[in-house]
């Protein structure tokens, strides 16, 4: 009887793993700080850190797809993964949550504030509280932008986005009914999907920066579109490398039909993606 049949709990053996991502971690904190203090040869030590956190994701990662195709993990085991992954996902929607929320602070309530009143009135006489704005300290090149619309190509990877939880759903459905075709073209397809969004959101910084004017220092909006859609556009970059893994496991002959919990955490991992970025289109593109 395999340990994937009993009830007792994987116990994985003593690993060097957690001791490379430590190193790792150090590099990068080290190389960092000596590069904001603009110390000699910092980036090359952050790089390192970078690399070293790469070898050690493949490394660690590796084994556990083998502990997985071994089967040695039972039903407890992946329980357990299903718990972690979900209140990972549930640290990313507080993490967007705390975004949205300084959007909403600032549009809905600190900018009329800032309008209000007599003093507010003497220190920035020419405020208007409408949105979007650089608010009132900025004056000048920065404060002169033309807000990014939602026509265009927010709407253009809108649908590709939705078009792309269609995929990656198709590519579920294949693989509960074992057609591996339809598995593999799913993720293939998902993966387009991903890095055409991903080349689309590129081509849209550099037209804010070099035709709209909008850039990460145009006050207020600047900030909040900017990091908005930069950390679901970074987001996006580590979903679709999730799916290029997926992929080429499934091309390895990875998974079955009850048995790919590693497909469906990227899965959901991908779909929260897509409801963020709907999100996004509404509130930061369309409503403005």
């Amino acid at each position: 009887m395999s340990l994937a049949q009993t009830d007792k709990y994987y116990l994985p053996q003593p690993s060097i793993w957690p001791i490379v991502g430590s190193l790792a971690l150090l590099l990068m904190a080290v190389g960092g700080t000596m590069m904001m203090r603009e110390v000699p040869h910092g980036g090359w030590i952050l790089l390192a850190g970078f690399g070293t956190l790469f070898y050690m994701m493949f490394g660690w990662f590796g084994e556990v797809v083998r502990d997985s195709e071994a089967g040695r993990f039972n039903k407890q085991v992946d329980a357990s993964y299903r718990w972690s992954m979900s209140w990972f996902i549930f640290s990313e929607v507080m993490f967007f949550a705390a975004f949205f929320g300084a959007l909403f602070y600032t549009r809905v309530l600190s900018v009329p504030w800032l309008a209000e009143g007599d003093t507010m009135q003497q220190l920035w006489p020419n405020f208007q509280a409408a949105w979007p704005t650089a608010g009132p300290g900025l004056s000048g090149p920065e404060a002169q932008f033309t807000p990014m619309h939602a026509w265009g190509i927010p709407a253009i990877n809108t649908l590709l986005l939705l078009t792309s939880g269609v995929t990656v759903t198709w590519a579920h459905w294949g693989l509960k009914k074992g057609v591996r075709s339809q598995l593999v073209w799913g993720l293939a397809m998902t993966v387009a999907l991903g890095l055409v969004f991903l080349s689309l959101q590129i081509y849209e910084y550099y037209h804010a920066y070099t035709a709209l004017g909008l850039t990460l220092g145009a006050g207020v909006y600047g900030a909040t579109f900017f990091m908005l859609t930069g950390f679901h556009g970074f987001h996006v970059l580590v979903g679709t490398t999730m799916l290029i893994v997926m992929l080429g496991r499934s091309m390895a002959g990875h998974f079955t039909a009850d048995h790919h919990f590693a497909f469906e955490a990227v899965s959901w991992y991908w779909h929260f993606v897509d409801v963020v970025w709907v999100l996004l289109f509404l509130l930061v593109y369309w409503l403005i």
